[in-house]
């Protein structure tokens, strides 16, 4: 049905909103996927192919309203967007997107615009995009990790709807849920690295400054504090990444043995477990049987249950540690470097310019893993080197040289 009259500025604003999220979901979506294994990746780009096909349908009202339909291919992800979707940790990724999920189904869809066709439209795309939160919510939490796509049934206009079998329930218990630490190991661990290492030192710069004037004694502790900041947090994370994987070797190790001198316990504990997830006793009794016929899968499946998915793989300490000790060295350097230059006021001032703007991008830096937005990252961030710094000065004022 086309309609000739104008469309008002609440419809013309709320369906060009509509438009420009499915897009940006879009494009997120299959971002995401890339990271993911094949068979969540394959429920993501299915959302996304759900999320154009609310796009055609917004745009065909918005023809029948004699709206122009911008172009899509102008509507694109900011870069900063495109780095957070590629090096965020996946999970914060998906709470992201189930949040922004909500949000548009209650500010976009959920109020009226005083024209009943496009209202009944929007009805129809918010009970689809609460499917997508649903959806969302069902890989964050596993049950949907390792569900093929045929086990989705298909919502209105095609929108996906999680409903998880038996077998997808047991593929999660055995512990096909690696894709929750897809990205931002090494990375944030850098950023982090560099944020400790940078507000350490800033510190010390400050307050040997306030203690001395700027002398070349400040130079001094700042690389001494720089180069056992840098030393510390390596072989800290190094130890940190080697102790969590020799615990969780042991425990499965320990495991292993409880299940070859004592089977049937384990079998019995196993059928438990899977009757606390919502079997029936036989149903449960009859996988753990099934189960206990391989015990390397007997192991994986109470190593999940009992241990939390530890298997004893952990992360590699050499790249903890290398990527700790350069990030927090780099870190460190940066109050250290005008005292390499010059001494006195003029070194303390360039310090301290130097030393905030570090703190700032470090700031922002980190909104790449905790989808914060950059610039109120970075802010905060400078305000704490504002007081850090400025604490410890007045403390180097304070103290007798």
């Amino acid at each position: 049905m086309t309609r000739t009259e104008p469309a008002s500025a609440e419809v013309r604003g709320r369906l060009l909103a509509a438009w420009h999220g499915e897009i940006v979901a879009g494009a997120v979506y299959e971002l995401i996927a890339k990271r993911m294994p094949d068979r969540e990746a394959q429920i993501l780009r299915r959302m996304a192919a759900a999320e154009g096909s609310h796009r055609e349908r917004l745009e065909q009202r918005m023809q029948e309203l004699s709206i122009p339909v911008p172009d899509p291919a102008k509507v694109r992800l900011s870069p900063w967007l495109r780095l957070q979707a590629r090096l965020a940790p996946v999970d914060r990724l998906l709470a992201a997107r189930e949040a922004a999920e909500d949000e548009e189904v209650d500010g976009l869809y959920k109020r009226s615009t005083g024209d009943p066709v496009t209202d009944g439209l929007l009805r129809e795309i918010r009970r689809e995009e609460r499917s997508h939160s649903l959806a969302v919510q069902e890989i964050r939490s596993g049950s949907g990790a390792g569900e093929p796509p045929e086990d989705y049934e298909r919502g209105a206009a095609g929108s996906p709807v999680a409903a998880p079998r038996a077998q997808v329930r047991l593929d999660r218990i055995l512990g096909r849920e690696s894709w929750h630490r897809t990205g931002g190991g090494w990375i944030s661990g850098a950023i982090y690295g560099a944020n400790d290492g940078l507000a350490a030192v800033f510190g010390i710069v400050a307050g040997v400054s306030g203690a001395t004037g700027g002398s070349s004694s400040v130079l001094t502790a700042g690389l001494a504090g720089a180069i056992a900041s840098a030393l510390s947090m390596a072989t800290g994370a190094f130890l940190a990444e080697r102790s969590e994987a020799e615990v969780g070797a042991a425990n499965v190790e320990r495991e292993r043995q409880e299940i070859a001198e004592h089977p049937e316990e384990e079998r019995e504990e196993l059928s438990l477990f899977y009757q606390l997830k919502g079997f029936d006793e036989q149903t449960a009794n009859e996988l753990a049987e099934r189960l206990s016929r391989d015990p390397d899968a007997m192991l994986r499946a109470l190593s999940v249950e009992e241990l939390g998915g530890g298997t004893g793989g952990g992360g590699d300490p050499v790249q903890a540690a290398m990527a700790a000790g350069i990030s927090t060295g780099v870190g460190a350097i940066v109050p250290v470097i005008p005292f390499m230059i010059t001494t006195g006021t003029v070194a303390i001032v360039a310090a301290a310019a130097v030393s905030l703007l570090a703190h700032f991008l470090v700031g922002a830096a980190k909104s790449l893993v905790t989808l914060r937005t950059w610039w109120s990252a970075g802010l905060e961030m400078t305000l704490a080197g504002m007081i850090v710094g400025g604490a410890t000065y007045l403390v180097g004022l304070a103290l007798p040289t």
